[in-house]
This record gives C-alpha cells, structure tokens and sequence, in this order.
C-alpha cells in the first residue's frame, strides 16, 4: 500500500471512530436514557376531573420513570385537540371522543387513539338551569340557548341523545353556545344562556354557589357509563415514535389505575383546576378511568355518531386504536 493510500486509510479510521463517538453520545439529538425516539413531548390538557389521571402521573413521576419529559398546555375544548395535533404544535392530546372520530371520518386527518381517558358515571354531565327558571324539562329547551365548551363533540351529543326521547330535535348551531368550561356559572348567572351542560368538577359548582337546578343527568339511559374522551396523536406521531408512546401508554396506565381512589384524585384536582377548593373536590361526582383500551367500547361512541348524523355511515373504530383489545 501506498503511503497516500495509508494516510487515506487511517484518516477514514479516524472518522469512523470520532462518528461512532458521536454517535454513542447521541449527536444533535439525544435519546433518553430508556432509548425513546421522543424524550419530551408535548401534551394537551384540559383542566377538568376527566385529566387527572395525566396530573398525577406528572406529579407522582410516573413519566419520569418511563424517560418522558411531559409539557402540558390547556386547551378550551377537546376538538381543538384536532387541528393542534394535525398542525403538530401537540405530540399527544386529551380529546373527546366525538371530535376524533368526526376527523377520521373526514379522511384528512386520522388520529391514533393511544389510551382511554374517561368514561361517565352518575352526574358526572348534567343539564342545569337558573333555580327559578320556568324550564321544567329537557322538551323545555325548544327554541333556548345550551351552553357546550365546543359545538359538535361530545357535550351536544350526550343533549341530542337526552332531547330524543321527548321528540325534542336540537340544532348544533341554533341551540348551541360555546362557553369554557368555567365561565359557565357566569353565563348561567347572567341569563344569556338558559341552560348549561356542565362536566365535573363545575356541575357541582354551579349546584353550590347558584343554587342551579338539575334539569337532567345526562349519564344515564343510552348513554349511561358512556366512553367520553382519551388522549391521541396522529397516526404519523405513533408510527414515528412506538417506544414513545409506550412509555406514555404504561405511566397513563398506572396513573388511571391510581384514580380509582376516589381521594387521590379529590387531592390532585384543585391544584390544577382553577377555582375549585377542597369542598367541591370531596362532593362532586365521579366516573371511571380505564386501564385499557376497548374497540368494543369506544364503537358505541361511533354508533351513536351515526344515529345523529355526526357521521354519514357506520366507521370501524378498532383500526384507529394503538393497541386495543
């Protein structure tokens, strides 16, 4: 060998070797130390009694464990889940159900529903009007202002369902106001709603501090221990990223199991929620918060989309599930 060809030789030896170091310490872009694509991400939130599992398993460091950073950001309403993951300012979000089926369906975005989040119980979405209002039941609400956090989701769902049965047809646009989830008790208050369909912990809120009547429990008949929302990515984030989404799947996991304890999600909920004291904590209603993912669960949100016309046919939700039964 040449001596050209020798220093070519030791100088390509060089460069193998400082790449492999490189390598070894991650380059530009670290892996965590549990080897995931991903190490911080960021999540989206909503600040109600359905997320509490995701608090805790920040604050008991259950991401931690798993090598995930996990940065929250607080959305109004779970379909703004949609278009924050479809534009990738989320990795991973809270959203209802209704809102990530209603993208799939569309075809232009196609979520992947990594874990269940919440499933209703007794009270846990209700119908309240003023005390004193002449409303007396759900037929009563012809012609009136619903407030909902979004239009088309969930929370007008579960009202359509409950108006059904008394021959009562609600229009998404006509009877539905968008409201933040706190800002109903002033809307209520105010009189320029006539009725709010409010989610845990403000139901019992509102109960308390205005007096307001229960016009309706919306958990109840067809829609009683009803699937509400869970957290997805997009379809390109859990195919880019699986170790990642593991890793969020198993601390979600252990946190939703966590929840079953009444009291420690009693603890956790006022250090998120804003305004909402010890006292409302310990009295309002609770639902259930999955372990698991279930097609079988999760399909009745799609059937009763159809009945609505929330979807034009029948859509198969067990291809849209990262590993469910």
């Amino acid at each position: 060998m040449s001596a050209v060809h020798r220093r070519s030789a030791a100088l390509s030896g060089v460069l193998a070797l400082a790449l492999a170091a490189t390598a070894a310490c991650g380059g530009d872009e670290p892996k965590s130390a549990s080897g995931l694509e991903k190490s911080e991400i960021t999540v989206g939130t909503m600040a109600v009694a359905d997320t509490a599992p995701l608090q805790l398993a920040i604050s008991k460091g259950l991401f931690k464990a798993e090598g995930l950073k996990v940065k929250t950001q607080v959305i109004a309403g779970g379909s703004l889940a949609v278009p924050k993951l479809k534009g990738g300012q989320f990795d991973i979000s809270f959203g209802n159900y209704v809102s990530l089926l209603s993208a799939a369906a569309k075809n232009d975005f196609k979520p992947k529903i990594l874990a269940e989040g919440f499933q209703s119980g007794p009270k846990t979405h209700v119908l309240l009007v003023p005390k004193d209002s002449k409303i007396q039941s759900v037929k009563d609400l012809a012609g009136k202002k619903i407030a909902v956090n979004t239009k088309r989701n969930i929370s007008t769902l579960l009202v359509r369902a409950a108006a059904k049965p008394t021959g009562l047809e609600l229009d998404e646009d006509k009877n539905f106001v968008e409201v933040a989830p706190p800002a109903m008790e002033a809307a209520l208050k105010s009189g320029s709603v006539d009725a709010v369909q409010a989610i845990e912990p403000f139901g019992t809120q509102i109960q308390s501090s205005l007096g307001a009547r229960l016009l309706a429990d919306l958990s109840t008949g067809p829609t009683a221990d009803f699937p509400i929302a869970g957290y997805a990515s997009s379809e390109k984030f859990a195919a880019d990223n699986p170790k990642t989404v593991a890793a969020f799947q198993r601390a979600l996991a252990k946190a939703q199991g966590m929840a079953a304890d009444r009291k420690v999600v009693q603890d956790v909920l006022p250090t998120y929620a804003k305004g909402i004291d010890a006292k409302v904590a310990g009295t309002m209603s609770f639902g259930t918060y999955p372990t698991s993912l279930s097609d079988t669960r999760l399909q009745r949100v799609a059937d009763v989309m159809q009945q609505f016309k929330y979807v034009d046919s029948r859509l198969e939700v067990k291809p849209l599930l990262a590993g469910g039964s």
